[in-house]
């Protein structure tokens, strides 16, 4: 079977993302046997929701024993932004088959939206096919990677040494994708507050303070592009 040359430029862009990738899903693995789940639970977890950021989110509230709704709520907030990307990737793949759009659903992950949308703006004779081929090579390394980090963490956490700092792929991960994104002033305004919100808001519990900062940053953006928006009108 062969791929077309689009598919293994996608592959090329999502290699690098596995610096990342495999020590923030042994961190997991690790996290969440730590948190009392098995190992198929906590595959389950990771091939099932396939989020990072909201699988951190839930276990951390299940260590706490938040009450399930705030676990469901929490989790659902933090993966918003899913609902973003799939609304800017819709003009160009919204003409693709149903099925195809489902497995592109399935495989919305942070680095696939980040490198795909960006090949996406900077090639815009690329047609939805294209696209498609794109988008799927840039999954292929990233997410049976994550599956394999994930299983390495949670069947071999006890022999990884307490002090080796393989944490550090978490933020890392994030801010990686985020600074080539904020590129006007509403992202800015926008990750700026989030920034003071998550801090001023920490001591709410359940991370409930993570709601409030990523509502007031939504709004700081919208009203920074309704004033740009404005002043340019005129």
């Amino acid at each position: 079977m062969t791929f077309p040359r689009d598919f293994w430029l996608g592959f090329r862009a999502g290699l690098p993302f596995l610096l990342v990738i495999i020590p923030f899903g042994i961190v997991f693995g690790v996290v969440a046997t730590e948190a009392g789940l098995n190992v198929t639970q906590t595959m389950g977890f990771s091939i099932l929701v396939i989020a990072g950021a909201a699988q951190f989110v839930a276990v951390q509230l299940l260590v706490e024993n938040a009450p399930v709704l705030i676990i469901l709520a929490t989790s659902l907030a933090v993966n918003l932004r899913m609902a973003m990307y799939s609304a800017s990737l819709a003009p160009h793949l919204g003409q693709i088959a149903w099925w195809e759009r489902a497995v592109v659903s399935y495989f919305m992950v942070d680095q696939a939206y980040a490198a795909a949308i960006l090949k996406y703006e900077t090639s815009p004779e690329l047609t939805p096919r294209q696209k498609l081929a794109y988008y799927m090579g840039v999954v292929t390394p990233v997410c049976p990677m994550w599956y394999g980090a994930t299983y390495g963490g949670a069947s071999l956490g006890d022999m990884i040494p307490a002090g080796l700092p393989i944490d550090f792929a978490v933020p890392i991960t994030f801010l990686a994708l985020i600074v080539p994104m904020l590129r006007s002033l509403a992202h800015v305004v926008a990750a700026l507050v989030s920034i003071v919100g998550v801090l001023v808001f920490a001591f709410v519990p359940f991370n409930l303070g993570l709601l409030l900062a990523a509502l007031l940053a939504m709004v700081a953006g919208a009203e920074t592009e309704r004033q740009m928006t404005k002043r340019a009108a005129r």
